[in-house]
């Protein structure tokens, strides 16, 4: 069989995405279009852009989202702001996307793969190593974080009955304790185009209260990307805000993202003069009640072993790392 592979842009990308009939898989919401094309406004890394879609015929077999420096190529994304990484292929079909995706690289002059942020289903894990292994090129993957993910029971008393008998009484004597503390609302809805500024002032400014770390990440280059990037998830209808009030003030807040399922929990503020009703912890917790009702599968915690993570029932993900030498 022949093979072409073409480079293209992130608006092919996201039509792409858009048509089902293409029937890729999308592994998570860090390999969508419009979230890479925002990393890669906001953060201009000065590499070369590589988007290769790799194609049998007429059918798409896979996308290749990459950047090049030198000899050397990597995922666009960084780990900081993008917790997991990955190509995207048709399922069924990564063997072959990968002969030719490691065939159309070493014709452009690329020696090595610098492939980071990998979960254990990614299809780096599952297919290239193998095949990068068969044709003799060295592979080397190392486990560098953890992952936190908790799978989501049919109901909240199911979850709370999965927890271990002390973390089930904290969480319910934490929410008697909130409930009896004043005026208190919780609501996590889809974030409309009108609505997403707004809504995204009041999250940084508690992001930035909650630790004085958090407000040092929050450079104002790190402001235009979370801007950015609440913008394009509200237009794809996939950012959820998740808000806590206490007396009609909000208290704490999540940013959530929608996809496939799963409920992304990718970051999260509080005011910490609700310090002793425990707000940020609450509302993860009413987060994950609220994805429950609504017949969500999956909270990811995402990376990091935060403690809060195994009290809430989260299992640990690990996250590898991938060189691979083409020569």
């Amino acid at each position: 069989m022949s093979y072409t592979v073409t480079q293209e842009s992130f608006d092919r990308l996201t039509s792409y995405w858009a048509d089902s009939s293409h029937r890729l898989k999308w592994g998570s919401v860090f390999v969508l279009p419009r979230w890479l094309e925002v990393w890669w406004r906001v953060f201009q890394p000065g590499t070369e852009l590589y988007l290769g879609v790799v194609r049998d015929r007429s059918e798409i077999i896979g996308i290749a989202p990459l950047q090049v420096s030198g000899r050397r190529a990597f995922f666009i994304g960084s780990p900081d702001v993008c917790d997991y990484l990955d190509f995207i292929a048709a399922p069924g079909r990564e063997g072959d996307f990968f002969n030719a995706l490691l065939d159309e690289l070493r014709k452009q002059g690329i020696e090595h793969l610098d492939l980071r942020a990998l979960r254990p289903d990614s299809t780096v894990v599952t297919s290239l190593v193998e095949v990068a292994r068969s044709r003799d090129f060295e592979v080397l993957c190392r486990e560098k974080e953890v992952s936190m993910e908790l799978d989501l029971p049919a109901s909240w008393e199911e979850y709370l009955a999965g927890l271990d008998k002390k973390q089930r009484h904290e969480v319910r004597r934490k929410l008697r304790r909130l409930w009896e503390a004043g005026k208190v609302a919780y609501r996590c809805h889809e974030v409309n185009e009108q609505e997403v500024g707004s809504l995204t002032d009041t999250f940084l400014k508690l992001f930035a209260l909650s630790r004085e770390e958090k407000a040092r990440f929050l450079t104002a280059q790190m402001e235009s990307f979370f801007r950015s990037l609440a913008e394009a998830m509200a237009e794809l209808r996939l950012l959820r805000f998740g808000i806590l009030e206490v007396n009609e003030q909000p208290a704490a807040m999540t940013m959530v993202f929608d996809y496939n399922g799963s409920m992304y929990l990718y970051n999260s503020g509080y005011d910490p003069q609700y310090n002793s009703l425990s707000v940020g912890l609450l509302s993860k917790v009413l987060g994950i009640k609220e994805s429950i009702e609504r017949g969500r599968k999956k909270w990811d915690f995402l990376k990091g072993a935060e403690k809060y993570k195994y009290q809430l029932g989260g299992s640990e993900i690990p996250l590898y790392n991938c060189q691979i030498t083409l020569r």
